[in-house]
């Protein structure tokens, strides 16, 4: 039986599990990631990415999650790009579930509890997502969760070698 998934905000502890997870996973994410410098794949490079999500935190225009199956850091979400203004009140969901405890249910589950946060923590009305084209298996976690696609961003992001389209998603959290 899979252990349940649960998030919460990250913390400077959780350098290290990330860290061994994108080193053993850097390949199977290649096709749906940004190449990264090598400092990104150690534990003192995850420290620093860290420090700074938790600073952007506090400025409130980042809630920067880990994935937890039990108490194992399975992977992160992250609502970033937070624009909490009356008339904005929106924000970006972004995800990725080690290799090891994918196809178990958890990135959807985090999804889910993701948007709990944004409307009931963060009092977002809009929550949006992009994927690239060819990522079906991010797309159903995206449907499951009430999301809905509404354009292709042409050119959008710079991945293996190309510039690849995104598809855009929404989803209206309520008022």
């Amino acid at each position: 039986m899979p252990s349940s998934t649960s998030i919460r905000l990250i913390e400077p502890a959780d350098a290290a599990p990330i860290a061994a997870h994108r080193v053993r996973d850097a390949e199977a994410f290649r096709p749906w990631e940004p190449a990264q410098p090598d400092d990104f794949f150690t534990p003192e490079g995850q420290a620093e990415r860290i420090e700074g999500l938790l600073a952007g935190y506090r400025a409130g225009t980042v809630w920067p999650g880990v994935v937890l199956a039990g108490d194992e850091v399975i992977g992160q979400i992250t609502v970033g790009g937070i624009l909490p203004q009356p008339h904005l009140r929106r924000g970006s969901v972004g995800y990725w579930i080690a290799s090891v405890a994918q196809n178990r249910g958890h990135a959807g589950n985090a999804v889910g509890l993701a948007l709990r946060v944004m409307r009931e923590e963060l009092g977002l009305h809009r929550a949006e997502a992009s994927t690239n084209l060819e990522n079906l298996p991010s797309q159903r976690v995206l449907r499951r969760n009430g999301f809905t696609p509404y354009g292709v961003a042409h050119a959008a992001i710079f991945l293996d070698g190309s510039w690849r389209d995104g598809l855009l998603w929404e989803r209206i959290l309520g008022d």
